[in-house]
């Protein structure tokens, strides 16, 4: 068949439409890059649904390419919007398209026209973000539906009340990151990177999404297991509840009802978990979870979650030292440090993928336990790790930076709290406090970590029994590496690179004594590394033979420190990140270092049993 001028130039027309958006990004490629970097669709960036722990059906994500514009932080707005960015990936990183800095005298400002879907009409729209970085304000075809202040935890606006007729919102967004000018949270983000400290991340780095939902709706469920008991309490907080309300609990294993209570709204119940399957590093079961609010006989809401019976405690050995159990049991907790970085996204992984490549490959050397340093991760991430049976610890990011660092323990005078102002310390409350009550419902993680080597670190004893006081069903490190103070659970050494640990007759009667950071033997593998120069490690190798020998030599030595009261271990760390080369991985993912089998020998005898008794 003849095709027409005009048949053409339709075809034409609609395979421009079509790429389009795609022609308005790229992936910038000065830098290296993780394998899944080039499977990013910027069409549709991360479509997995990003909350595991209370799903709902109608939902709408919003990643893709938004309008962006960098102007300076006076400005009310921007006059036009410079390009596109790939939401949600920082506007620093290579999968933003953007790859530029934005730094304290700035704002970075967002546009997007959206088409609501029609599932969402006749409800009450939640607009949802993982986390943005950091203080961020949001605007729906106009107004201000409000403002969030932390760069680590999720938020949510009802907007509702800002929407117009018809399908079409805009949805505007501006955000502000002083980064380390300021005295917020930020973790491991400096304006000039070097050494431990990498390059900023400002702005949206987690899924964007709407939510549908009656106006009557839970907000947030808490899910507490007790296996002395056989009991899990189930609490939720509930919007907009009416006299008369009820909260139908209902606990599954698969399709068999394994335990249902009805309560009025805002009361906990208390289900009984008969033949309770518990949940180990070596047999991760979990159950299925539904919350219901019901009114005259029928649900206006229902969320669907999980839990896990399991328990994490200390206990004395043979010998009176305090060990870490799992299930009552002691279970040797190894794992790496985590950062949680990638070259082409910063915090942000390209796919879920790339993220489950982490957790699997740690699996598969043996590890059975990750401790998550100074940054915070998507609910995905903490989901998987309940799935795989990786046990979890999650430090508070750090920021406000400046006291004294004294590692030895027992030592005097050295160590000092950092004397942050009333603001400083209004940041660091209020996102630790929301950290918690974001990760509570996840069994994975068994140790909350408030301070890591005094960055930032005030008031240790007052905020490590908050801490306590807010989660008793988990251990808590006051201070991860110091400055130490007698509360919390534990005794961590920070020690490199060959593993070493306190005195378990002196520090274990009272408390689980533990490694919290060791190794960090580099090796830089060229065409992998982030930097030419300046790269570093603990102790520098030139091949993976020679790393190994050393590394096995270390295990080695923990096989004899757990005997004699050692509960766990935290190996710095998973994969290389910027200036750091002393990862089990290279930084791009696609290197691993030293044989998974020979690593999965060598850590696999940490576990033996009999080691403690």
């Amino acid at each position: 068949m003849k095709k027409t001028p005009l048949l053409l130039s339709f075809l034409m027309s609609a395979f421009l439409s079509a790429n389009a958006q795609q022609g308005d990004w790229h992936l910038i490629k000065d830098r290296i890059t993780t394998p899944w970097a080039e499977k990013v669709d910027p069409k549709a960036p991360l479509p997995e649904y990003p909350r595991p722990q209370m799903v709902r059906g109608n939902w709408q994500n919003l990643n893709g390419l938004w309008n962006y514009a960098i102007v300076p932080k006076a400005t009310t707005g921007p006059a036009k919007y410079d390009g596109k960015i790939l939401v949600p990936f920082a506007v620093e990183s290579a999968l933003s398209g953007v790859g530029k800095t934005v730094g304290k005298d700035s704002m970075l400002w967002y546009k997007t026209t959206i088409s609501l879907n029609k599932t969402l009409k006749g409800k009450e729209v939640l607009l949802h973000f993982g986390a943005a970085d950091w203080r961020t304000e949001v605007f729906v075809n106009g107004k201000s539906a409000g403002i969030h202040e932390g760069g680590f935890d999720p938020f949510t606006f009802n907007i509702t009340p800002y929407l117009k007729g018809g399908a079409k919102q805009e949805i505007t967004v501006s955000v502000w990151d002083p980064t380390d000018d300021g005295p917020q949270p930020r973790g491991k983000q400096v304006k000039k990177p070097e050494g431990i400290w990498y390059t900023p991340v400002t702005g949206i780095w987690q899924t964007v999404w709407l939510e549908g939902v009656a106006k009557t709706h839970i907000d947030a469920t808490k899910q507490t297991p007790d296996i002395d008991n056989h009991t899990l309490s189930v609490s939720a907080e509930v919007s907009n509840s009416q006299p008369g309300d009820k909260l139908k609990i209902s606990a599954w294993n698969g399709k068999t009802l394994v335990a249902q209570k009805t309560i009025d709204a805002g009361e906990t119940a208390v289900l009984d978990i008969k033949d309770q399957h518990l949940w180990s590093t070596t047999d991760p079961f979990l159950y299925d979870l539904k919350v219901a609010i019901v009114r005259g006989g029928k649900a206006v809401d229902e969320i669907g979650s999980y839990f896990a019976m399991r328990k994490i405690s200390l206990g004395a050995d043979a010998n009176g030292i305090q060990r870490m159990l799992l299930n009552n049991k002691f279970v040797f907790q190894y794992g790496p440090l985590d950062q949680g970085w990638w070259p082409d996204g910063l915090y942000t992984p390209p796919t879920y993928e790339a993220m489950s490549y982490d957790i699997d490959k740690l699996k598969a050397m043996g590890f059975n336990m990750i401790r998550k340093h100074i940054k915070v991760e998507p609910a995905r991430y903490y989901t998987y790790c309940d799935k795989t049976g990786m046990l979890l610890w999650q430090d508070m990011p750090s920021g406000d930076l400046g006291n004294h660092w004294e590692n030895r323990p027992g030592v005097l005078d050295r160590a000092t709290d950092q004397q942050r102002t009333p603001e400083s310390e209004g940041y660091y409350r209020k996102e630790w406090n929301a950290i918690i009550n974001s990760l509570y419902n996840y069994p994975c993680i068994v140790v909350w970590t408030p301070f890591n080597e005094a960055w930032g670190q005030f008031k240790t004893v007052e905020i490590t029994e908050w801490t306590k006081k807010k989660d008793p069903s988990r251990l808590v490190n006051s201070a991860s590496g110091g400055n130490y103070y007698d509360t919390g659970d534990m005794v961590d050494l920070h020690n490199y690179p060959q593993p070493a640990m306190p005195r378990p007759e002196i520090f274990g009667k009272t408390k689980a004594v533990v490694l919290g950071e060791f190794g960090g033997l580099g090796w830089p593998v060229e065409g992998h590394n982030w930097q030419n120069n300046k790269n570093w490690g603990y102790q520098t190798f030139k091949n993976g033979d020679d790393l190994f020998k050393r590394y096995s030599s270390f295990t080695d030595r923990l096989e004899e420190l757990i005997k004699v009261g050692l509960s766990a271990a935290v190996y710095t760390q998973t994969t290389d990140v910027e200036g750091e080369v002393n990862g089990f991985m290279t930084y791009d993912r696609k290197m691993i270092k030293m044989p998974v089998e020979l690593l999965q020998k060598a850590n696999s005898k940490l576990y033996n049993e009999a080691l403690v008794k």
